[in-house]
């Protein structure tokens, strides 16, 4: 059973959750899918069009381990980063970023969420 379709306007019930991976990557289409069953509308940005500094701060919370997939060799400290090379997706929810796909997090935000 697939869910109604939603609005594209969070409503303030909702949490504010950005997805930010690739269109192509099945991990990202994966995290968009689990919030979306659960109703919850998410921002998505593709990392091709992503503004460079955004990217530096997920870098500068995440650490380089977690940012990159495999450990390193794909960014530098000042340099560009090679989207193809990042553990996707990332999903931010306030102040939080998860780095891959990692459910257990994000069912976590959401308890914590509904506990409000």
């Amino acid at each position: 059973m697939t869910p109604a379709p939603l609005g594209k306007t969070p409503t303030k019930k909702m949490p504010k959750i950005e997805v930010f991976g690739l269109k192509d990557s099945q991990s990202t289409r994966a995290a968009v899918r689990f919030f979306r069953e659960r109703r919850i509308v998410v921002r998505f940005v593709d990392l091709h069009a992503a503004d460079p500094a955004e990217l530096r701060r997920l870098r500068e919370r995440l650490g380089p381990a977690a940012f990159v997939d495999g450990g390193g060799g794909a960014t530098s400290p000042a340099g560009p980063v090679d989207v193809n090379r990042l553990r996707l997706p990332f999903v931010r929810y306030g102040d939080e970023v998860s780095a891959g796909q990692d459910e257990t997090t994000w069912k976590a935000w959401l308890a914590r969420r509904a506990a409000r």
